[in-house]
């Protein structure tokens, strides 16, 4: 298996008058491809902060995250827009869709700003059809079900053909039913794609098909 990612000692602290917060403490993993696991924990055990470390959306104060063998933090802020837009696909709590954009829209969006050229709607088409939602590509956003709109948003981060997937709480606006059917579609995207998802959740029942799961406490 290659590995996609890997943490040495990552430590976030953060400054509280004359205290310091030691919000997450020397966390170290590998991540290898066609992995699914998930980052447990109650609220304010930095979870979402672990996950946006890893996504090069907030420094570390101290430690490696190595993607794809290059150091993230060692990287100017530039090659770390490039790595976003085109080696990590986000998927959140909230769908985040544009409003105002179809959902083939939203997927056509990802590939201009990743700056795809060939095949560009022919791809769109494809994954929207892949993940059942052929019939919904004229659809805007408040047309669709929460899981309608979870399931577009997986699209749209697959849209750039991501080596990493990370999913903030992607079941938490969603009931059991709904939410474990996202979980399963990511698992299986995971799987065919020989990508690596990290989940970040709260929820014990969401990790059942997980190949390995991080407590925080």
């Amino acid at each position: 298996m290659t590995s996609i990612l890997e943490l040495n000692g990552v430590t976030k602290t953060y400054r509280q008058g004359q205290e310091r917060l030691t919000v997450l403490d020397h966390v170290s993993m590998m991540v290898y491809s066609g992995e699914f696991g998930a980052i447990l924990g109650p609220s304010g055990s930095g979870k979402s902060t672990l996950l946006s470390i890893i996504g090069a959306l907030t420094s570390p104060s101290s430690g490696e995250v190595i993607i794809n063998g290059r150091n993230v933090h060692d990287m100017s802020n530039k090659e770390q827009t490039s790595l976003r837009l085109k080696e990590i696909g986000f998927i959140f709590q909230q769908s985040n869709l544009v409003p105002f954009l179809t959902v083939e829209e939203q997927l056509l969006l990802v590939g201009k700003l990743t700056r795809q050229k060939d095949r560009l709607q022919a791809r769109a088409v494809e994954l929207l059809s892949h993940l059942g939602l052929d019939e919904r590509r004229s659809h805007y956003p408040e047309q669709l079900s929460g899981g309608e709109q979870q399931r577009v948003a997986i699209a749209r981060a697959l849209m750039n053909e991501p080596k990493l997937i990370l999913a903030d709480e992607p079941t938490a606006s969603l009931d059991r039913e709904r939410g474990k059917s996202v979980v399963e579609l990511l698992v299986k995207e995971t799987k065919e794609r020989n990508i690596a998802t990290i989940m970040v959740t709260h929820d014990e029942s969401m990790i059942g098909e997980c190949d390995w799961v991080h407590r925080m406490r």
